[in-house]
Protein backbone atom coordinates (compact mmCIF):
# COMPACT_ATOMS: atom_id res chain seq x y z
CA UNK A 1 0.00 0.00 0.00
CA UNK A 2 1.25 2.83 -1.28
CA UNK A 3 1.67 5.83 1.31
CA UNK A 4 1.05 9.94 1.15
CA UNK A 5 3.84 11.43 3.69
CA UNK A 6 2.25 12.22 6.65
CA UNK A 7 -0.52 9.78 6.28
CA UNK A 8 -1.17 7.50 9.18
CA UNK A 9 -1.88 3.77 8.34
CA UNK A 10 -5.49 2.49 8.81
CA UNK A 11 -4.72 -0.19 11.11
CA UNK A 12 -2.90 1.89 13.68
CA UNK A 13 -5.34 4.59 14.14
CA UNK A 14 -7.28 3.75 17.56
CA UNK A 15 -10.88 3.14 17.13
CA UNK A 16 -13.58 5.19 18.73
CA UNK A 17 -15.45 2.15 18.50
CA UNK A 18 -13.18 -0.01 21.09
CA UNK A 19 -13.27 2.89 23.27
CA UNK A 20 -9.64 3.65 22.93
CA UNK A 21 -9.48 7.64 23.74
CA UNK A 22 -7.37 9.90 21.10
CA UNK A 23 -3.68 10.57 22.79
CA UNK A 24 -3.42 14.23 23.91
CA UNK A 25 0.13 15.98 23.18
CA UNK A 26 2.36 17.27 26.34
CA UNK A 27 0.69 20.13 26.43
CA UNK A 28 -3.36 19.47 25.92
CA UNK A 29 -5.54 19.29 28.90
CA UNK A 30 -8.51 16.84 28.84
CA UNK A 31 -11.39 20.04 30.38
CA UNK A 32 -12.71 18.34 33.49
CA UNK A 33 -16.01 18.54 34.69
CA UNK A 34 -17.50 21.08 37.20
CA UNK A 35 -19.57 20.79 40.20
CA UNK A 36 -23.24 20.80 39.62
CA UNK A 37 -24.15 24.27 41.57
CA UNK A 38 -27.80 25.09 42.77
CA UNK A 39 -28.76 28.45 43.63
CA UNK A 40 -31.60 27.14 45.82
CA UNK A 41 -35.54 27.92 45.63
CA UNK A 42 -37.06 31.11 45.78
CA UNK A 43 -37.02 31.53 49.65
CA UNK A 44 -33.28 31.30 49.49
CA UNK A 45 -32.37 33.58 46.35
CA UNK A 46 -34.62 36.06 48.15
CA UNK A 47 -32.61 36.09 51.47
CA UNK A 48 -29.57 35.64 49.56
CA UNK A 49 -30.18 38.94 47.70
CA UNK A 50 -31.54 40.85 50.68
CA UNK A 51 -28.74 40.32 52.94
CA UNK A 52 -26.57 41.20 50.52
CA UNK A 53 -27.49 44.61 50.95
CA UNK A 54 -25.78 45.45 54.01
CA UNK A 55 -28.42 48.99 54.52
CA UNK A 56 -31.53 47.17 53.92
CA UNK A 57 -30.21 44.19 57.30
CA UNK A 58 -29.39 47.02 58.93
CA UNK A 59 -32.45 48.83 58.40
CA UNK A 60 -34.48 46.10 59.53
CA UNK A 61 -33.04 45.60 62.13
CA UNK A 62 -33.48 49.34 63.29
CA UNK A 63 -36.99 48.66 61.90
CA UNK A 64 -37.59 46.11 64.61
CA UNK A 65 -36.23 47.40 67.32
CA UNK A 66 -37.84 50.46 67.12
CA UNK A 67 -41.22 48.36 67.25
CA UNK A 68 -39.64 46.81 70.74
CA UNK A 69 -38.79 49.98 71.87
CA UNK A 70 -41.90 51.73 71.16
CA UNK A 71 -44.31 49.06 72.09
CA UNK A 72 -42.50 47.37 75.02
CA UNK A 73 -40.23 49.79 76.22
CA UNK A 74 -43.50 51.57 77.90
CA UNK A 75 -43.52 48.43 80.09
CA UNK A 76 -40.33 48.36 81.61
CA UNK A 77 -39.72 52.54 81.59
CA UNK A 78 -43.15 53.36 83.21
CA UNK A 79 -44.23 57.13 82.67
CA UNK A 80 -47.34 59.40 82.79
CA UNK A 81 -48.49 59.93 79.29
CA UNK A 82 -52.13 60.62 79.49
CA UNK A 83 -52.71 63.58 82.54
CA UNK A 84 -51.13 66.79 81.72
CA UNK A 85 -52.08 67.85 85.27
CA UNK A 86 -50.42 65.05 86.84
CA UNK A 87 -47.32 65.32 84.95
CA UNK A 88 -46.77 69.17 85.88
CA UNK A 89 -47.76 68.17 89.39
CA UNK A 90 -44.74 65.35 89.50
CA UNK A 91 -42.13 67.24 87.17
CA UNK A 92 -40.85 70.38 85.90
CA UNK A 93 -41.17 71.84 82.57
CA UNK A 94 -38.64 72.04 80.51
CA UNK A 95 -36.40 70.20 82.29
CA UNK A 96 -32.81 69.02 80.99
CA UNK A 97 -32.16 65.25 81.01
CA UNK A 98 -31.22 63.79 84.35
CA UNK A 99 -31.13 60.76 86.37
CA UNK A 100 -35.08 60.79 86.99
CA UNK A 101 -35.70 62.05 83.32
CA UNK A 102 -33.12 60.90 80.75
CA UNK A 103 -34.47 62.88 78.25
CA UNK A 104 -35.59 65.50 80.34
CA UNK A 105 -39.45 67.15 79.93
CA UNK A 106 -41.41 68.97 77.50
CA UNK A 107 -43.42 72.28 78.32
CA UNK A 108 -46.39 70.04 79.72
CA UNK A 109 -44.21 68.19 82.25
CA UNK A 110 -44.14 65.41 80.43
CA UNK A 111 -41.16 62.87 80.30
CA UNK A 112 -39.40 63.00 77.29
CA UNK A 113 -38.26 59.50 76.42
CA UNK A 114 -41.70 58.21 77.60
CA UNK A 115 -43.28 60.75 75.22
CA UNK A 116 -41.19 59.20 71.87
CA UNK A 117 -42.29 55.89 72.99
CA UNK A 118 -46.24 57.03 73.15
CA UNK A 119 -45.68 59.45 70.11
CA UNK A 120 -44.09 56.32 68.04
CA UNK A 121 -46.72 53.70 69.28
CA UNK A 122 -49.63 56.06 67.35
CA UNK A 123 -46.65 56.77 64.57
CA UNK A 124 -46.23 53.12 63.36
CA UNK A 125 -49.98 52.66 63.99
CA UNK A 126 -50.93 54.54 61.63
CA UNK A 127 -48.42 54.19 59.09
CA UNK A 128 -49.20 50.69 58.89
CA UNK A 129 -52.51 50.80 58.92
CA UNK A 130 -52.72 53.19 56.47
CA UNK A 131 -50.27 51.34 54.51
CA UNK A 132 -52.43 48.46 54.65
CA UNK A 133 -55.87 49.96 53.12
CA UNK A 134 -53.96 52.12 50.76
CA UNK A 135 -52.47 49.01 49.00
CA UNK A 136 -55.23 46.67 49.49
CA UNK A 137 -57.52 49.39 47.59
CA UNK A 138 -54.77 50.26 44.96
CA UNK A 139 -54.52 46.74 44.26
CA UNK A 140 -57.84 45.64 43.75
CA UNK A 141 -58.50 49.25 41.59
CA UNK A 142 -55.50 48.40 39.58
CA UNK A 143 -55.89 44.99 38.63
CA UNK A 144 -59.43 45.12 37.81
CA UNK A 145 -58.93 48.46 35.44
CA UNK A 146 -55.76 46.73 33.83
CA UNK A 147 -58.04 43.20 33.29
CA UNK A 148 -61.20 44.36 31.97
CA UNK A 149 -59.63 47.22 30.03
CA UNK A 150 -61.61 49.26 27.65
CA UNK A 151 -64.03 51.57 28.93
CA UNK A 152 -63.65 50.70 32.10
CA UNK A 153 -59.75 50.79 32.30
CA UNK A 154 -60.63 54.35 31.03
CA UNK A 155 -63.00 55.54 33.32
CA UNK A 156 -61.51 53.96 36.84
CA UNK A 157 -57.96 55.59 35.67
CA UNK A 158 -59.59 59.11 34.65
CA UNK A 159 -60.55 58.74 38.17
CA UNK A 160 -57.04 58.87 39.15
CA UNK A 161 -56.07 60.74 37.13
CA UNK A 162 -58.30 63.60 38.78
CA UNK A 163 -57.37 62.87 42.23
CA UNK A 164 -53.71 62.54 41.66
CA UNK A 165 -53.96 65.84 39.99
CA UNK A 166 -55.00 67.34 43.94
CA UNK A 167 -51.58 67.74 46.16
CA UNK A 168 -51.94 64.70 48.93
CA UNK A 169 -50.95 66.79 51.83
CA UNK A 170 -53.41 69.56 50.74
CA UNK A 171 -56.58 66.90 50.58
CA UNK A 172 -55.53 65.28 54.09
CA UNK A 173 -55.31 69.35 55.63
CA UNK A 174 -58.93 69.90 54.50
CA UNK A 175 -60.11 66.28 55.52
CA UNK A 176 -58.61 66.75 59.05
CA UNK A 177 -60.36 70.46 59.07
CA UNK A 178 -63.37 68.64 58.10
CA UNK A 179 -63.37 66.24 60.37
CA UNK A 180 -62.58 65.20 63.84
CA UNK A 181 -59.30 64.36 64.02
CA UNK A 182 -58.77 61.23 65.66
CA UNK A 183 -56.53 58.12 65.81
CA UNK A 184 -58.98 55.74 63.47
CA UNK A 185 -59.85 59.05 61.39
CA UNK A 186 -56.53 59.81 60.13
CA UNK A 187 -55.68 56.02 59.65
CA UNK A 188 -59.08 55.87 56.95
CA UNK A 189 -58.44 59.55 55.64
CA UNK A 190 -54.20 58.62 54.96
CA UNK A 191 -55.03 55.25 53.68
CA UNK A 192 -57.75 56.52 51.39
CA UNK A 193 -55.81 59.31 49.92
CA UNK A 194 -52.77 57.10 49.31
CA UNK A 195 -53.86 54.16 47.03
CA UNK A 196 -53.53 56.14 43.85
CA UNK A 197 -49.83 55.09 43.06
CA UNK A 198 -50.12 51.58 43.68
CA UNK A 199 -53.38 51.11 41.79
CA UNK A 200 -51.06 52.93 38.74
CA UNK A 201 -48.56 50.33 39.38
CA UNK A 202 -50.54 47.33 39.71
CA UNK A 203 -52.63 48.14 36.94
CA UNK A 204 -49.50 48.60 34.52
CA UNK A 205 -48.41 45.11 35.81
CA UNK A 206 -51.83 43.59 34.81
CA UNK A 207 -51.93 44.92 31.49
CA UNK A 208 -48.72 42.72 31.02
CA UNK A 209 -50.13 39.94 33.02
CA UNK A 210 -53.39 39.40 31.18
CA UNK A 211 -51.91 38.48 27.83
CA UNK A 212 -49.94 35.70 29.11
CA UNK A 213 -50.44 31.70 28.38
CA UNK A 214 -51.73 30.66 31.68
CA UNK A 215 -54.62 33.47 31.89
CA UNK A 216 -55.47 32.65 28.10
CA UNK A 217 -55.80 28.97 29.41
CA UNK A 218 -57.92 29.75 32.24
CA UNK A 219 -60.53 31.86 29.93
CA UNK A 220 -60.80 28.96 27.63
CA UNK A 221 -61.27 26.51 30.55
CA UNK A 222 -64.48 29.37 31.29
CA UNK A 223 -62.94 30.72 34.11
CA UNK A 224 -64.49 33.79 35.34
CA UNK A 225 -63.02 37.12 35.45
CA UNK A 226 -63.19 37.43 39.51
CA UNK A 227 -61.06 34.05 39.36
CA UNK A 228 -58.65 35.26 37.30
CA UNK A 229 -57.68 39.09 38.81
CA UNK A 230 -57.52 37.30 42.36
CA UNK A 231 -56.34 33.37 41.56
CA UNK A 232 -53.81 34.46 39.09
CA UNK A 233 -53.34 38.10 38.64
CA UNK A 234 -52.66 39.42 42.08
CA UNK A 235 -50.56 37.00 43.15
CA UNK A 236 -48.20 37.36 40.33
CA UNK A 237 -47.69 41.43 41.36
CA UNK A 238 -47.27 40.18 44.98
CA UNK A 239 -43.12 41.79 43.77
CA UNK A 240 -44.70 45.32 43.27
CA UNK A 241 -47.38 45.44 45.94
CA UNK A 242 -44.70 44.52 48.27
CA UNK A 243 -42.23 46.99 47.28
CA UNK A 244 -44.74 49.44 47.29
CA UNK A 245 -46.28 49.01 50.37
CA UNK A 246 -42.97 49.39 52.57
CA UNK A 247 -42.43 52.97 51.27
CA UNK A 248 -46.46 53.46 51.61
CA UNK A 249 -45.55 52.55 55.51
CA UNK A 250 -42.78 55.86 55.49
CA UNK A 251 -44.98 57.96 52.99
CA UNK A 252 -47.94 57.28 56.27
CA UNK A 253 -45.50 58.60 58.66
CA UNK A 254 -44.54 61.50 57.07
CA UNK A 255 -48.21 62.04 55.86
CA UNK A 256 -49.11 62.16 60.09
CA UNK A 257 -45.72 63.92 60.93
CA UNK A 258 -47.11 66.84 58.67
CA UNK A 259 -50.49 67.03 59.88
CA UNK A 260 -49.00 66.63 63.52
CA UNK A 261 -46.87 69.51 62.97
CA UNK A 262 -49.07 71.76 61.87
CA UNK A 263 -51.25 70.97 64.72
CA UNK A 264 -54.02 68.42 63.10
CA UNK A 265 -52.53 65.10 64.49
CA UNK A 266 -54.02 63.38 66.84
CA UNK A 267 -55.89 64.84 69.77
CA UNK A 268 -54.08 65.32 73.33
CA UNK A 269 -53.33 63.54 75.51
CA UNK A 270 -52.11 61.37 72.62
CA UNK A 271 -49.52 62.38 70.44
CA UNK A 272 -47.30 61.93 67.55
CA UNK A 273 -43.93 62.16 66.33
CA UNK A 274 -44.91 65.07 63.94
CA UNK A 275 -47.17 66.94 66.99
CA UNK A 276 -43.44 66.33 69.71
CA UNK A 277 -41.74 68.27 66.30
CA UNK A 278 -43.80 71.01 66.37
CA UNK A 279 -43.76 71.73 70.27
CA UNK A 280 -40.60 71.13 70.49
CA UNK A 281 -39.86 74.17 67.43
CA UNK A 282 -41.73 77.03 69.74
CA UNK A 283 -38.41 76.12 72.14
CA UNK A 284 -35.58 75.98 69.85
CA UNK A 285 -34.45 78.91 70.40
CA UNK A 286 -33.90 78.54 74.14
CA UNK A 287 -31.73 76.04 73.84
CA UNK A 288 -34.01 73.21 75.16
CA UNK A 289 -32.46 70.87 72.73
CA UNK A 290 -33.47 67.83 74.30
CA UNK A 291 -37.22 68.60 72.97
CA UNK A 292 -36.39 68.02 69.37
CA UNK A 293 -33.75 65.92 68.43
CA UNK A 294 -34.81 62.56 70.30
CA UNK A 295 -37.95 62.38 68.50
CA UNK A 296 -36.22 63.83 65.04
CA UNK A 297 -33.49 60.93 65.83
CA UNK A 298 -36.16 58.49 66.04
CA UNK A 299 -38.03 59.75 63.12
CA UNK A 300 -35.21 59.57 60.87
CA UNK A 301 -33.86 56.09 61.56
CA UNK A 302 -37.80 54.81 60.93
CA UNK A 303 -38.33 56.62 57.66
CA UNK A 304 -34.72 55.99 56.20
CA UNK A 305 -34.68 52.28 57.86
CA UNK A 306 -37.78 51.83 55.10
CA UNK A 307 -36.65 52.90 52.20
CA UNK A 308 -33.55 50.91 53.19
CA UNK A 309 -35.55 48.18 53.42
CA UNK A 310 -38.07 48.82 50.82
CA UNK A 311 -34.89 49.08 48.45
CA UNK A 312 -33.32 45.63 48.67
CA UNK A 313 -37.15 44.06 48.51
CA UNK A 314 -37.46 45.51 44.85
CA UNK A 315 -33.76 43.81 44.13
CA UNK A 316 -34.87 40.35 45.82
CA UNK A 317 -38.26 40.27 44.51
CA UNK A 318 -37.64 41.61 40.92
CA UNK A 319 -36.03 38.68 39.09
CA UNK A 320 -33.87 40.03 36.28
CA UNK A 321 -32.16 41.78 38.94
CA UNK A 322 -31.14 38.18 40.91
CA UNK A 323 -27.45 36.63 40.03
CA UNK A 324 -28.37 33.06 37.83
Amino acid sequence: MTLVPGEIPINEVPSMREGVPPANGPGDEVPGGGAVSSSGGLGRQFLRVFVESKLAVVGAVVIVLMILFCFVGPVVYHTNQTSAQLALLNSTQNSPPSATNPLGTDGSGFDILGRVMYGGQTSLEVGFAAAGIATGLGVVWGAVAGFFGGWVDALMMRIVDVLLSVPILFLLIVLAVIFQPSLGLLMLVIGFTAWLVPARLVRGETLTLRVREYVQAVRVMGGSGRRIVLRHIIPNTVGTIVVNATFQVADAILFLAALGFIGLGVPAPRTDWGSMLSNGVNYALDGYWWEIYPVAVAFVLVVVSINFVGDALRDALEIRLQRR
